[in-house]
Order: structure tokens, then sequence, then C-alpha cells
């Protein structure tokens, strides 16, 4: 349903390291980066994804909003896992360790992160 989402960032450098660092854990990097040379403005962009398709923007532009929720799917239980040590270590803040959430469904695993910017972001697989 959804071909990418945004987000804005107040230090793109530091969020950008947060996220290269978080995102690999689920199979994902920086496969594009548009900077004010490019647009002619002055805001940095970068777009996290794979197979050179981002879905997944920071940017420097805009206010931040600590409102958002976004859950990246994991491929499997220890890459949830990966995520939620690798987020806190890079400097995330703890909102949910690694866990089945049944009240969801019963095969529900998910960890939970709140960012620098106060996002709140998750990683989940639904699979046993």
């Amino acid at each position: 349903m959804i071909d990418h989402l945004g987000i804005s960032v107040s230090d793109y450098p530091k969020s950008k390291a947060f996220y290269e660092k978080v995102l690999a854990t689920l199979g994902h990097s920086c496969v594009m980066e548009i900077t004010p040379e490019m647009t002619g403005g002055d805001d940095y962009h970068c777009g996290f994804g794979s197979n050179q398709k981002p879905s997944f923007w920071i940017s420097a532009a805009g206010e931040v909003s600590s409102s958002i929720h976004i859950a990246f799917a994991a491929n499997s239980r220890s890459d949830v896992d990966a995520f939620h040590h690798v987020a806190l270590a890079a400097g995330g803040k703890d909102n949910g360790a690694p866990g089945l959430r049944t009240l969801y469904h019963p095969n529900y695993y998910g960890a939970f992160i709140i960012d620098r910017d106060g996002h709140k972001i998750e990683a989940v697989c639904h699979s046993p």
C-alpha cells in the first residue's frame, strides 16, 4: 500500500548514522542521498531500502514531530533482537524489549525503540 515514507530529523548526520546501523540489522541501507547541490535547496535527504529502492526517508527539512510510529518488517525474530540491540547501542531508548505481543496475534514478535527525535520505531516479525 505505501510506496515510501519520510520523517524529519533534528540532526541529520547523527540520525543518518543511527538509521544506517539500525536498519542494517533488517537488510536495509542508504540507497539514495539527495544533497542541497542536487536540489538547489538547503536540505539533505537519505532514502533507506534494498535493491536500490528507497522506502524510508529521513530529511533535515521540516518540523520534527514525535507522534510518528513506524514498524519495520523483519525476516526473523533474531533480526528483531539485533534491531533492538543495535538501536540501543546507537543511542535509541528502549520502548519495549523484544518479545511476543500476543494481543496482536500469536506470532507477533516485536521490539520498540524511541529514536533521537522521539519517533517510535519498531521491528516486527510475524513468523513463528
